[in-house]
């Protein structure tokens, strides 16, 4: 008999660091360029600006890091709870437990005959994971990952907030907030497109849905920083 293997590509794979990285790469855009359109509607030189934008990309990318970990750490420390009070049950009542499986499978659409069989099978195998896959929830491939969250996010961050840095730099002074607005609101576009494909869903509306969240949130900046005229800093 032989047996062929079919790979087939899900992207609930992607969702730890895909997550991370769209949130990050979303608030690096749109927090930083939105501080810059404020400080730049407030009078501010562009030196000040490029500052500010620098600024803003070091602690941005620092508290994205530090919130995604702190975040995703305390799914994880949710997760070994459940996994040790769940290894403690199957040591003390494994009949229990047992039949506990059963009834999932059951549930799910087998019969109790092959319900049975395929908990006491599943049981001999790994019963931990069987109960952490089918009661808890817990997969290798959604388990929680603070470090990878933490790096992903923060990289993400530094990269999106590098778009407004790029426009500041290589812009004409009379002409950075114009240019700085045109780049993040391609920058959004392309991102929400990216992110949209690694998700597997539509790339309009991703893209779309970022993009218009960016504008309005630049648009309120910039009419904040406009209420406070200070002049070239």
């Amino acid at each position: 008999m032989s047996y062929s293997h079919h790979d087939e590509p899900h992207f609930i794979q992607r969702t730890g660091w895909l997550r991370a990285s769209v949130l990050g790469a979303n608030d690096g855009i749109i927090s930083v360029t939105s501080l810059v359109m404020g400080m730049a509607a407030s009078g501010a030189s562009t030196h000040t600006l490029f500052i500010a934008c620098l600024a803003g990309l070091i602690s941005g990318a620092t508290s994205m890091a530090a919130g995604e970990y702190v975040s995703v750490q305390s799914q994880k420390d949710i997760e070994h709870a459940d996994l040790k009070f769940e290894a403690n049950l199957l040591e003390q009542h494994p009949h229990l437990e047992l039949e506990e499986l059963t009834i999932i499978y059951i549930r799910r659409g087998l019969s109790p005959e092959l319900a049975k069989e395929v908990a006491l099978q599943l049981t001999e195998k790994d019963a931990l994971e069987a109960h952490a896959r089918d009661e808890i929830g817990i997969t290798e491939q959604t388990a929680a990952r603070p470090i990878q969250a933490a790096l992903s996010s923060a990289l993400s961050f530094s990269l999106g907030a590098l778009c407004p840095m790029l426009a500041i730099l290589f812009s004409p002074e009379q002409l950075v907030s114009k240019i700085v607005l045109i780049v993040g609101i391609i920058s959004l576009s392309l991102m929400g497109a990216l992110s949209s494909y690694f998700a597997g869903t539509s790339l309009w509306k991703g893209s779309l849905r970022i993009t218009v969240w960016g504008i309005l949130a630049m648009a309120f900046s910039t009419w904040i920083g406009s209420l406070f005229h200070v002049g070239p800093i």
